[in-house]
Parts: C-alpha cells; structure tokens; sequence
C-alpha cells in the first residue's frame, strides 16, 4: 500500500505541475467576473510574486519522484502523502475552475490549504530538503494565496471599505502562519508568506493597488517583520541539522 500512495503522490505532483499548460494565461481572477470588478486589488501581489510556482512545482515534483523511488516504504515519508495526495489532486483542478467560478475556486483553495498544513504537520523533520521543505513552500504560499483569493471575493460581492477589508485578511493569513510556525517551525513556510507579502508591499508601491494608503503598506510592513524572524532563526536550524548531518557522513 505504501508503494501505491507513493505513485499516487507522484502522479498528483505531476498532474498539479502540468495544469497551468492547459489554462495558459492565467493572472488571476477576471475583474468582471465580480458584480463589483475586481481591478488592481490592494491585496493582489505583483505578477512577478507568482513566479514562486515554478519553483513549488519543480519541488514537490522532484520530492515525489524521489519518494517513489528511494522513499516507497518509509512510514515517515508514508504519513504525508494521504493530505497530499488530496491537496495536489484539487489543485490540479484548481486553474480551471478559478477560471469559470471564482466562488468556488476559493473554497476549493481552502480545502487545498487544510490539507496541505496536515501534510506539513505530519512531515518529519528529517530530510528536511527533500520531503518537508517543498510541502512548506506550498503550504506558505497556499496560506497567503487563500487569504488573497477571500479577500477579493468578499470585495467583489461588495464588502467595504475595500483596504480595510483587504488588510484583516492579510492579517487572517499572519494569523494562521504564527499559529503554524509556533506548532511546526519551517524557513521555508516563512518564506513563502514572506515572498507574497512582498509582492502586495511592491505592487502598492508602485500603484498596482487601488486606495491602499499608507495604512495598508504599514500594515504589510509589520507583517513581514513579524515573519522575519522564525525564517532567520528556522534557517540557522535546518543549516545547523544539515552541516551535522554531513559531518556524520
């Protein structure tokens, strides 16, 4: 049975890194799809900050691939794959959907981060670049992304003000990522919030938001301190437990 969840596992990861071939020029959800379009959102990140999902399907790719092969009957390696499983095959169907309904897509999002963070919470923390690691990277991101597509979809069916609205779900995100990282401290979780974070700060900044104000990239600025240091103190940990590890070798 291990052996079959470890290619079930393979197969979600590549079925989740092939999808954006079959929805290309995804950017997010169409603004008319929204009785109150949904242009330039504050809460939206720069386009760029979505170039993080080249490097989480790559990951989790090598990851499941690495599973099959040397990791099949690992219990530890056994424990995640049953929430992964189930995150990645919704999110092979994720792109499509936000394309038809973005309602539903972002109760699919929710799903998916539910079972992501079981995944993350269950994987040991061993091998910490190989199987952990990608899945935090995911979940940090998932976790943001979640955040993101709520707080769009509650301002396109007209909740107001829009920036106010827009930052109690950047701090529902910081909410759930400190209550993450004090159960299950991981850089690379930190990271993914931290990249998103900065996506937003910019594309305020540079006036890809709409009525953000300086409240709103205040806001954003706390959190990402906030986050700073668990990625600081996760990253000294992981390099101490790898340089241990090679010295053992």
């Amino acid at each position: 049975m291990m052996k079959t969840k470890a290619i079930l596992t393979l197969a979600a990861a590549l079925g989740f890194a092939l999808s954006p071939l079959f929805v290309p020029g995804f950017g997010g959800f169409d603004p008319d799809r929204f009785p109150i379009p949904q242009v330039d959102p504050p809460i939206q990140p720069a386009g760029w900050a979505f170039s993080i999902w080249g490097v989480i399907y790559l990951w989790l790719l090598g990851s499941a691939l690495f599973g099959v092969l040397r990791r099949a009957q690992t219990p530890a390696w056994d424990r995640v794959r049953w929430p992964l499983i189930v995150s990645l095959g919704l999110g092979t169907a994720w792109l499509p959907v936000a394309m038809m309904s973005p309602i539903l897509s972002t109760v699919l999002i929710w799903v998916m981060l539910a079972a992501a963070l079981v995944a993350l919470d269950r994987a040991p923390d061993e091998e910490w670049l190989k199987l952990r690691a990608p899945i935090a990277l995911y979940a940090g991101w998932l976790t943001a992304a979640s955040c993101v597509a709520t707080g769009i979809l509650a301002t396109g069916y007209g909740a107001q003000p829009v920036t106010p609205v827009h930052g109690a779900f950047v701090l529902l995100a910081l909410g759930i990522a400190i209550t993450m990282l004090r159960r299950r401290p991981d850089p690379a979780y930190a990271l993914a919030l931290i990249w998103a974070l900065v996506g937003i700060f910019v594309a305020n900044l540079t006036g890809g938001g709409t009525g953000s104000g300086w409240a709103f990239l205040v806001l954003i600025a706390v959190a990402l301190g906030l986050l700073l240091l668990p990625l600081i103190a996760g990253l000294r940990r992981e390099a101490s437990a790898l340089t241990a590890t090679a010295a053992e070798g």
